[in-house]
């Protein structure tokens, strides 16, 4: 008997035990839950002030510059107005240029960008989005960014008279991103050159061992979904990208260019980091820049919606053309 109510009490012990560890388990599962969701809260919330770090105070003017320098201002939304600068080509027959700066500085922070299309002599529409330097519009989002750059294009082809098939949307970093999505609407654009960008928010944030394990993709507000759009371009395509770059794997260029069927190149700049590649790679790169601006003009394209990848897609290591082995 004695031995009975021994093993009952014993039984009745480990069940309560059993009974505390679950209970204690469910309170940590619970507290674990609690914090991930006020954690993807936050991130919902500030995910904004993440990706984008404007400068509204504008660095240098117009006159520090030894070329034509002209300020412009865009009707953007409704009571917003945008700001850019203008840099004219002494040929006005030149091709013209848009281009879409990354997530931070503005358009004076970001001259050295330019240079090279300055030297191919090519006429350059810089544009700040809405909250940097002196563009107005509130502080940015993705979408926000996205219509600035169309008011951009809009401004160039309507109040400029640019024709597309001379305009070329150049975008750096996060302007790569929004590049991207601006020419997905305008395939009669003359071509699309990405400079040093990503695959997508969610990717940049899986490089970060804080949310690497965390499954962040749901709680993206910001997602600039790169790698998705990119099958669905229908202009032709190059990709810079530098090979020492710090803040945007290089890899990641190469992602891009992989899942491009109208991509005609590939410049990888050695050596180059996230904010150097002009000047490491120097003429090369500005000669790379120039046969792909000039292969693309030759070619007959009737209609944007009939352009076809070409069978003999080029890449280019260290700034110099090569054939890149086709993709299994």
């Amino acid at each position: 008997m004695g031995t009975e109510l021994s093993l009952a009490s014993e039984w009745a012990r480990q069940r309560g035990a059993r009974r505390s560890l679950l209970s204690r388990a469910c309170r940590l599962a619970a507290a674990v839950a609690l914090v991930y969701g006020v954690g993807c809260v936050g991130l919902y919330g500030v995910q904004r002030y993440l990706v984008f770090q404007p400068d509204t105070t504008l660095h240098t003017a117009p006159a520090d510059y030894p070329f034509p320098v002209q300020d412009i201002t865009i009707a953007g939304e409704p009571r917003q107005t945008l700001h850019g600068w203008w840099v004219a080509a002494p040929n006005p027959r030149a091709k013209v240029v848009l281009y879409l700066h990354g997530n931070d500085g503005n358009v004076s922070t970001n001259m050295d960008g330019i240079v090279l299309l300055r030297e191919l002599g090519y006429s350059i529409l810089l544009i700040d989005y809405r909250g940097y330097g002196a563009s107005g519009g509130g502080f940015p989002s993705e979408q926000g960014v996205y219509r600035d750059a169309q008011a951009a294009w809009d401004y160039l082809v309507r109040e400029r008279g640019v024709n597309p098939v001379n305009l070329v949307i150049y975008g750096h970093s996060l302007g790569g991103a929004i590049a991207i999505e601006l020419a997905l609407h305008h395939p009669e654009a003359a071509a699309l050159v990405v400079e040093s960008s990503f695959t997508s928010i969610r990717g940049l944030a899986q490089l970060d061992a804080r949310f690497a394990v965390v499954p962040v993709g749901p709680f993206l507000s910001q997602r600039f979904d790169s790698i998705d759009k990119v099958g669905r371009l229908r202009l032709p395509v190059l990709y810079i990208h530098g090979t020492a770059d710090e803040i945007v794997p290089f890899e990641m260029g190469e992602a891009l260019y992989a899942a491009t069927p109208a991509a005609r190149g590939f410049v990888a700049v050695r050596a180059g980091r996230h904010e150097n590649n002009a000047v490491v790679g120097g003429v090369e790169l500005r000669s790379a820049i120039g046969r792909f601006v000039e292969n693309v003009a030759r070619e007959p394209r009737l209609a944007s919606d009939r352009f076809e990848p070409s069978p003999g897609r080029r890449s280019a290591t260290d700034s110099e053309p090569r054939e890149r082995p086709p993709k299994p």
